[in-house]
């Protein structure tokens, strides 16, 4: 087998989450007096960390680091009893999950959402023991781009990096996975349009989560 083990990006991967996200986001801004933005808008605005969402929903004048703290802290506060409202698993995703897991692959989610946030909606979605390891944003470990959460969870698993699928939905996720050496797909189906994810070094496009399969 090529490969032994995948590696997953969460938000706009395994489960589409945009709705909730857009909506206490929306909640936030309206609270600080700003104007909401659309679905489509926030689609390109997740991605980087809660911190950053906050930044590039702000108006232009509105950025400043106390009025990007406030924002972070009210989009939690909402989002943490309505993060399951809307969101779902893409349709797919618990059949390729389980056919990987059935081809011998080990699984793992690394996600710039928040520790919290990821464990939790991991846990809600999926059956336990379905990933090996999953894990959100920590302070003490840089957000993707940076290699170093990918790189840490290949070490723990005690697998290559260049045994790993790595599948994601945006330009950080294909960043990621060349700087970790890991095989980096791009999920036609999430956030991000496929020029992105062909620009930032995704190696296989894929329109349907079953087509990972062909991989192996």
């Amino acid at each position: 087998m090529k490969y032994a083990a995948a590696l997953f990006d969460l938000d706009g991967t395994l489960l589409n989450t945009l709705a909730d996200l857009t909506d206490s986001m929306n909640v936030a801004l309206c609270s600080l007096g700003c104007p909401p933005r659309t679905a489509d808008e926030c689609r390109f605005f997740v991605g980087d960390g809660t911190r950053n969402y906050a930044l590039r929903s702000l108006p232009e004048d509105r950025r400043d680091d106390a009025t990007v703290g406030r924002c972070v802290e009210l989009m939690r506060a909402h989002y943490q009893d309505h993060w399951a409202d809307k969101t779902r698993p893409y349709e797919g995703i618990p059949e390729m999950l389980a056919e990987l897991a059935a081809a011998g692959l080990r699984l793992a989610v690394l996600s710039n959402k928040p520790d919290d946030f990821t464990t939790a909606t991991v846990r809600h979605f999926f059956d336990d023991g379905t990933f090996e390891i999953v894990r959100g944003a920590l302070p003490a470990v840089p957000l993707k781009p940076h290699p170093a959460g990918a790189k840490a969870i290949a070490s723990q698993l005690d697998i290559s990096p260049e045994q790993f699928l790595y599948l994601g939905d945006t330009n950080t996720d294909m960043q990621t996975a060349r700087a970790a050496g890991m095989f980096a797909v791009g999920a036609l189906w999430g956030f991000r349009p496929a020029e992105e994810l062909a620009a930032h070094g995704a190696q296989k496009l894929i329109e349907h989560p079953r087509e990972i399969l062909k991989l192996l």
